[in-house]
């Protein structure tokens, strides 16, 4: 029986997740499967990837054959990093204690590279949410002095114009002697 590990959708219309499945290959995408040994979810940035380590190991050195997109998170989450460590002890080439401290390495790069997007990620959202709250600020400011503009408009329009006259002259020859 030929043994595919892949991806079984679920999740609405435009908002797909998936579950990581060991199944017959003749066996229908979302059908019958021999067992789940994770979930994948896309839509969160970065990717959501729940995989049980040891099961997956287990079914790749049986022979199970990742479709392409379990071969890449498989390969993100160091199942086929371990699987072929583990193939070099079985040859020969290094002891398992120095595998696993070839795997510890390869794990600490790993989660620094993802740590490093997240923060990167985040700090991307926070540059541009201060961007937007700057340009918010400008508008406010120029509709504040529109505002303040039509104000003193209606102001001056509403005060009444009172029209003093000056006092006429008096004449040299009306002037009274004394």
């Amino acid at each position: 029986m030929p043994v595919k590990i892949r991806l079984q959708r679920h999740g609405r219309k435009g908002y797909a997740y998936y579950h990581i499945v060991i199944a017959d290959s003749r066996a229908p995408r979302d059908g019958k499967f021999i067992e789940r040994i994770g979930s994948y979810n896309p839509n969160t940035n970065p990717a959501t990837i729940d995989l049980k380590f040891e099961k997956a190991l287990h079914w790749l050195q049986t022979g199970a054959q990742p479709t392409d997109t379990t071969r890449n998170i498989l390969s993100s989450e160091g199942v086929l990093m371990k699987k072929h460590l583990l193939e070099g002890v079985q040859k020969g080439a290094f002891d398992v204690v120095e595998a696993d401290k070839r795997f510890a390495a390869w794990k600490v790069s790993k989660e620094s590279s993802v740590t490093k997007t997240k923060e990167q990620l985040v700090a991307g959202k926070q540059a541009d949410a201060k961007t937007r709250l700057a340009a918010e600020i400008e508008v406010n400011k120029a509709k504040a002095a529109e505002v303040a503009k039509k104000k003193a408009d209606a102001i001056i329009a509403a005060t009444p114009v009172v029209v003093v006259e000056a006092p006429a002259e008096t004449p040299a020859d009306e002037v009274v002697a004394e």
